[in-house]
Parts: C-alpha cells; structure tokens; sequence
C-alpha cells in the first residue's frame, strides 16, 4: 500500500506512557506523545479541485411578498460553481444557468464550492426534482444507465440473494433494485475468494445491480463521493459499496436520444406551476392499455370528454393513430421493419410535447409491457404517469394504478377513475 509512516512512537496503553503525557521511563524518546501527533494532523482539503456535482435534496417554491423564487436546494460534493455558469442536470439531461446563489441568514456571494449546503435560482425554469446530480456542462459528465458493476459489503441479518427487490440510496437517489449476477464473493475475516449464489453477513462481493429506472452516479476511480451508496433490506440499511462500472441496459438506446433532447430543449417562458394555475390542473400521462378486445379506446374517448365538459385541457390519441401518422415511415415495410419499441419511443415523445404544454394527455394502447412501460418512463417522469388496465385478467407486468375488470356503465367508470387520480 502506498501509506508512509508520520513518525513512531514507544507507547505503553496499559500505563499510558506517551499517550497524552511523555514518559519519565523513556527519557531517551524526545518526540511528541500520541495526542500531539493526532492534533497535529491536517484536516483534508475540500474536493473544490474536481468536476461540480451537487446532488438535487429539493426544489422549494416561494410565493409569499410577491416572492416567486424556485430554489433547487442541495449539499455540493465536489467542485465549486459561480453565478452564470451552465449546468446539466442528469438522469433528465436539462439544462440552465446559474442565476443566484442562495443561502438562508448569510450574505449574497457569486461563487460557492465543495462542503456547502446552498441553493440555487436559475434562468430557464426547468422540471427537475430530489434526485437528480446538479454537474457544470463543461466538465466531466457523470454516468447515466440502469446497470452497474459494484464492490460491496454486506452486514445484513439475512444474505443478499438474487430476484429480491431491495432499495438503492445513492446520493440523493433511492431506486429500486435487484441483484442480476454475484460474481464472486470474499470473506473477510479469511480473505477467501469463492464463487456463491448469496452474499453473507461480513462478506465482500463484486456484483452487478440491476435498477427499475436510471440514476446519475460516478465511478470510484473517478469520484469517490458520488459513487458510494447504500442498500436498503426491510427498512435498514443492510450493506453498501462503490460502483466501479457502468453497464448498457433495455433503455440505453432511448436514454441517449432523451438526454440530447433535454440538453437541446429550448423551454417556454411559461412555467409548469404558471399553466396548472391557468388550466386548474397540472400536467398528467394516462395510459390505458388492456386485452386485444377490451374497450380501451371508448373508454379513452368518454374520458376524454368527460374532462373536456368540465373544462380541462385534455387530448386523447389511440396508438392506431400514431403508427400511421407519426410513424408512418416505420410502416413502410419495403424501407424498415417496424420496431415495436421505436413506436413506444415516438409515442412518448408526442407525449413529452403534450405535457409540457400542460395537458391531460390519454393513450390507449394494447397489452402494454414492462420493455414498453420502461421505455416510456425513459422519457416521462413515472410521477406524472397513471396507468389503467381493462381486462377480466391482469395479463401485464407493470405497475397498474387501477384495474378495471368489467365496464357495464361507460360514465360511471369514467368517474370512478377521476375519483382515484383526483382529476
């Protein structure tokens, strides 16, 4: 190990000679006892000297006085940033300029670096949320996928196994995760390599994760503080580890296209919070997919217009619609076979241009899929979206807001539905 000794000192722990005073039985030792050395230790420099990476605790909204502030809150890791400068957030790949730095009961400053709890005001009012890794545009971007290779530790009561669901906590994110492949596993207490399906209380593993969305992180060789993270087990923390690969997953291809959509975005003047206040509601993705022969669309329509008569700015579109108009270069079989998912990704994007007018955007699609589903969480924050299945038999593996097996009353359904989502 690269490690070189300060200095050594003759110690006896037993009587504490040269612990915190020096010993009259070893007159020969002139140098300084145990405490002296300890408070002569440097504490170690704030990491101001590595690429900006703040990740995002909050946004808070201020509105009191006429005070319309929208301050994104955070602890800063590394690096340190000034007024003006660009900065991408990531996993959505948006993109602003510093406006103001933020700080409650101290004075205005226009740079501010690693070890800072502040805020920050910026120019274009952009959607992002806790999370999210605040970077500078111009430095080191981090890694962004749903797969990652990790050296991990584990202290839980029970063995971390594959095809359990446990929680992820890194930085300010906390996703959902499985253990798709144990590598290999080290004792700690022998040192002893060995190939295992589980990972044991006090043991060392290199493993891949698997994550139900994407998250921003760094390698360890690259930055230390935005790669550790913990695993939760049953609400404790169980273990923790640092990444030290990122991997391809499903949605790679689509996260890419969406990052560079993000990044060239030129946004409205017009805010979110401005058009829910306008439209009397906030943006919203309803997808409403079921058997080949359930009543998705009659049901998307009757929605559709029940929220119109009341006023809301809603538009349903069915995926009949889409493959024929906006995908209509995918259906020319002599040019492409058509990709099942690049409709799912078109679909989203006109989704994407909806929501961020502020609408109540419906689609109704068949016999939607986890790949489907994930693809569309690619490119859609999974807060924003609900989905109905109709259907005796729940034959998907998405997570379903309301299942509805039967529709003997078409507007009485409809205003079942609005109950639960409260529209």
């Amino acid at each position: 190990m690269d490690v070189e000794p300060v200095c050594f000192i003759p110690i006896s722990a037993r009587e504490g000679d040269n612990v915190a005073n020096h010993s009259d039985k070893m007159p020969w030792y002139k140098g300084m006892n145990v405490l002296e050395v300890l408070d002569s230790f440097k504490s170690e420099e704030l990491p101001e000297d590595k690429p900006f990476r703040m990740p995002v605790q909050d946004v808070y909204k201020f509105t009191r006085g006429g005070d319309n502030r929208r301050i994104i809150a955070g602890t800063i890791e590394t690096g340190k940033i000034s007024v003006g400068d660009e900065v991408i957030f990531y996993p959505s790949g948006k993109r602003t300029r510093i406006k103001s730095i933020e700080g409650f009961n101290r004075p205005p400053v226009t740079e501010i670096g690693a070890g800072w709890a502040t805020g920050f005001t910026v120019t274009e009012q952009i959607y992002v949320k806790r999370g999210e890794l605040m970077c500078k545009a111009d430095e080191l971007k981090p890694k962004v996928t749903g797969r990652m290779l990790v050296n991990l530790f584990w202290l839980g009561k029970n063995p971390l196994v594959k095809g359990k669901d446990y929680y992820l906590k890194l930085g300010t994110a906390k996703v959902s995760m499985r253990v798709e492949e144990i590598r290999n596993v080290i004792d700690a207490s022998s040192l002893v390599s060995k190939k295992k399906e589980q990972v044991d209380r006090n043991e060392v593993a290199e493993c891949i994760l698997s994550l139900d969305r994407h998250i921003a992180f760094d390698l360890t060789a690259d930055i230390a503080n935005t790669s550790r993270f913990v695993i939760v087990d049953e609400y404790e923390i169980s273990g923790g580890g640092i990444v030290i690969s990122d991997l391809e997953d499903q949605t790679s291809w689509v996260r890419d296209k969406v990052l560079m959509r993000n990044y060239k975005w030129i946004g409205s003047e017009i805010s979110a919070e401005t058009r829910a206040l306008k439209y009397g509601h906030g943006a919203a993705l309803i997808l409403i997919t079921g058997e080949k022969q359930s009543p998705r669309k009659e049901l998307g329509r009757a929605l559709e217009k029940q929220l119109f008569d009341d006023g809301k700015l809603v538009y349903y579109l069915g995926m009949g619609s889409v493959m024929y108009g906006v995908d209509a270069d995918l259906m020319d079989h002599e040019l492409i076979v058509p990709s099942r998912q690049e409709h799912i990704r078109r679909l989203t994007e006109v989704a994407h241009i909806m929501l961020d007018a502020g609408m109540i955007f419906i689609i109704s699609a068949r016999e939607l899929t986890a790949e489907d589903y994930n693809v569309i969480c690619t490119g859609i924050p999974h807060e924003k979206i609900t989905v109905i299945w109709v259907g005796e038999e729940k034959t998907t593996d998405i997570p379903v807001t309301i299942h509805i097996s039967s529709i003997e009353n078409i507007d009485e359904c409809v205003r079942m539905i609005r109950k639960r989502i409260n529209l």
